[in-house]
C-alpha cells in the first residue's frame, strides 16, 4: 500500500515503513488516507494497513482506496472507498471509536465483495448455460419488428453530488447511466459508462 502524502503530515512519519514494505512484496494498493477535524496518527494508520491490506489477495495493484476519517457528533466515522479495476465498493461505518467503525468498515466491504463476485460467477454459469442450450434450438421465423416507443416515465430527486461519487453510485446501482446534480457547477449531468471500460460526463451549455 503506497499513502499520498505531503511534507509536514501525520503520513509522513511512516514514509519509510511502508516504502520498506513495498519493496518487500508485502503490500499492493495504494491507500490515501485524509482525516477532517481528527488527528490520523500513527498507530491508525498501522490498523487501515493491516485491515485493507487482507484485500491484496484479490486484487492487483491498480487498486485504490480512499480513506476517511472524521467526527460524527460524540461518535466516529469511517468512509471506505475502494476502486478496483471498473468496481467500486464503498462503506461508511460510525462508532464509538475510530478502531471499531474501521472494522465494521470493512465487513461491509467485504460483504460487497463477496456479493458481486458470486454474481458475476452466476453470470457466467448462466451465459454458458444459455449458449448451449440455444444451440440445440431451432432459429425461429423472423417477425415484423415493430418501431420502438417511450412506454414508460420515471421521476426521481436529482442529487447533488461530485463526479466520482455519481460513478459510485451509478456502480452500485448496476446502471450504465445516472443523472446528477453537479455540485461544484450546479449543472445537471449524465455520467455514463463507455465501451471501452471508463466513463463519461455530459454537461449541458447553457
Amino acid at each position: 500500500m503506497r499513502y499520498n502524502r505531503s511534507k509536514g503530515t501525520p503520513q509522513q512519519r511512516n514514509l519509510d515503513r511502508t516504502e520498506n514494505l513495498i519493496q518487500k512484496g508485502a503490500v499492493y494498493m495504494k491507500i490515501n488516507i485524509n482525516g477532517k477535524g481528527i488527528k490520523v496518527g500513527d498507530q491508525l494508520h498501522q490498523r487501515i494497513e493491516e485491515k485493507l491490506g487482507k484485500f491484496n489477495r484479490f486484487f492487483g495493484d491498480d487498486t485504490i482506496a480512499n480513506v476517511k476519517v472524521r467526527p460524527e457528533k460524540d461518535q466516529k466515522c469511517i468512509e471506505v472507498t475502494l476502486k478496483i479495476q471498473k468496481h467500486y465498493y464503498r462503506a461508511e461505518t460510525i462508532a464509538d471509536d475510530v478502531f471499531t467503525a474501521l472494522d465494521l468498515a470493512v465487513e461491509v466491504l467485504e460483504g460487497q465483495i463477496r456479493k458481486h463476485k458470486t454474481k458475476i460467477e452466476k453470470q457466467i454459469h448462466d451465459y454458458a448455460y444459455m449458449k448451449e442450450y440455444l444451440k440445440t434450438q431451432p432459429t425461429p421465423p423472423a417477425e415484423a419488428v415493430e418501431e420502438p416507443k417511450i412506454i414508460k416515465r420515471k421521476t426521481f430527486d436529482i442529487i447533488p453530488m461530485d463526479p466520482d461519487e455519481a460513478v459510485l453510485q451509478m456502480e452500485m446501482l448496476g446502471h450504465s447511466f445516472l443523472l446528477y446534480l453537479d455540485m461544484d457547477t450546479e449543472k445537471v449531468c449524465v455520467v455514463y459508462k463507455r465501451k471501452d471500460g471508463n466513463y463519461g460526463i455530459i454537461e449541458p451549455q447553457y
